[in-house]
């Protein structure tokens, strides 16, 4: 992408309505623009970062067995009626009246949606089990919408329900979401801490939450060195593996974890000294195992194994994907701006020409930019007519993984200046080994 002919209009001063790092470096990048309280455009940047996150998302459901599928954003107030929902679920659903003076709304979450579908169509044990899940917008009417995307009004989601015969197979499928998300978040490439927590307005009695560490975090969080230590990607961990699932969520409940509202002094005390973790946090994803509260309300049954009907129980699954954009910049930034995990990034290097009016320096410039397309690596080339300095401070800002700088002084010598964002740390290289080194 040449930045000369892109759309990202980066902002030089961050606007005072904005109160926490991330809402003021999406804004200032130019991955958002406020269109209405809690609501968002997504710039191209902005919805290159998003796309990634989503797909990461994504591949880890499929992995983990979820079956992809899309549901509508509006629902019937008929179907929440049926849950006992629609008037428990308070203010902050957007209740709507169509033109046929039909009671709809705009979905929150799915839980009555999916448990509808699915009852329709299933008829015995051999339809179980099932986890399908999408990756939707949803809106939920907050009284005071903050903080840009972590608290905002309409939000990207991925959620995720189960249809299991029995609590055995619905805590298997439990445990299942839980390695996916160690797993998701991990190749997100932030650290997000499983902690117990209350189910809410969802139900059930099996609850955990994810929370990102990162410096600005709403919640004070406490917890044990093993979290920061284990490897969920490398850990040769089966789906198909249940004792070794059922093995790993021991493992997370043993492992102290809380926030300061469940934080357990006399628990905390037993964790060894050199072992305690205390930050700050954000949460970004919430698993839940409620039973039969769906199933029975909305007259979900099928034919088990010996003819009679059985109930299935179930679980849901969120990911908050539009909100994990503010989390990994609240984990992941400095002075100068954003400093994005590779995984996520918008592009992998920018390539920078700090003086625009000279011919060779374009021209080399240009070179660079075809030969790093041509070998798959996602370029932001910065060729407009802008001052070096300029030029520099908006690569800071927009926080890509690498930096190519190319000047007429270090080419006269042959050389290139390559820059690791996160670390500064520069190098002077021959064209060639830097593109390598990229490559």
């Amino acid at each position: 992408m040449r930045l000369s002919r892109s759309f990202l209009p980066v902002m030089k001063e961050s606007p005072a309505a904005a109160e926490i790092v991330s809402h003021k470096l999406m804004l200032r990048a130019g991955l958002v623009r406020q269109t209405a309280a809690g609501i968002y455009a997504w710039l191209p940047i902005g919805l290159r970062v998003l796309t990634k996150i989503e797909q990461i998302v994504r591949e880890e459901q499929d992995k983990a067995g979820a079956i992809e599928m899309l549901m509508p954003t509006l629902q019937s107030a008929d179907l929440w009626r049926q849950s006992g929902r629609y008037d428990a679920y308070g203010p902050e659903m957007l209740r709507i009246t169509d033109r046929h003076d039909r009671e709809m709304l705009y979905g929150p979450t799915n839980e009555e949606m999916i448990t509808s579908i699915f009852a329709g169509e299933a008829r015995s044990y051999r339809d179980l089990p099932r986890t399908l899940y999408h990756i939707q917008w949803k809106f939920r009417d907050e009284v005071r919408p903050r903080f840009g995307v972590m608290r905002g009004r309409e939000f990207l989601m991925k959620d995720a329900y189960s249809f299991d015969l029995d609590e055995a197979g619905a805590r298997n499928s439990y445990y299942t979401q839980l390695l996916a998300y160690l797993r998701t978040f991990q190749r997100l490439g932030i650290q997000a801490v499983p902690m117990k927590a209350a189910s809410g307005p969802i139900g059930g009695d099996l609850s955990h939450e994810f929370i990102v560490l990162a410096p600005t975090g709403e919640s004070e969080v406490f917890y044990d060195a093993a979290f920061d230590e284990f490897d969920w990607a490398q850990s040769g961990l089966s789906y198909d593996n249940a004792a070794g699932l059922e093995k790993l969520f021991e493992q997370v409940s043993a492992t102290y974890s809380a926030t300061d509202e469940t934080h357990d002094e006399e628990r905390w005390t037993k964790v060894a000294e050199d072992r305690r973790r205390t930050g700050r946090g954000i949460e970004v994803g919430h698993i839940f195992y409620f039973g039969t509260k769906y199933s029975e309300s909305m007259g979900l049954k099928v034919s088990g194994p010996e003819g009679t009907m059985v109930t299935p129980e179930m679980g849901s699954y969120g990911i908050g994907v539009s909100r994990l954009v503010g989390a990994i910049i609240e984990a992941s930034h400095d002075d100068a701006g954003i400093i994005w995990p590779d995984a996520v990034a918008p592009w992998k290097v920018g390539l920078v020409t700090m003086r625009g009016d000279d011919p060779a320096t374009v021209a080399a410039a240009d070179d660079i930019y075809a030969r790093l397309q041509a070998a798959g690596v996602e370029v932001l080339y910065d060729d407009r007519d802008e001052r070096g300095g300029v030029k520099l401070g908006s690569m800071d800002l927009i926080g890509l993984p690498w930096q190519l700088v190319l000047g007429p002084r270090g080419l006269a010598n042959g050389l290139v200046e390559l820059k690791n964002r996160r670390t500064g740390e520069k190098q002077e290289l021959i064209i060639d080994d830097a593109i390598n080194r990229l490559t």
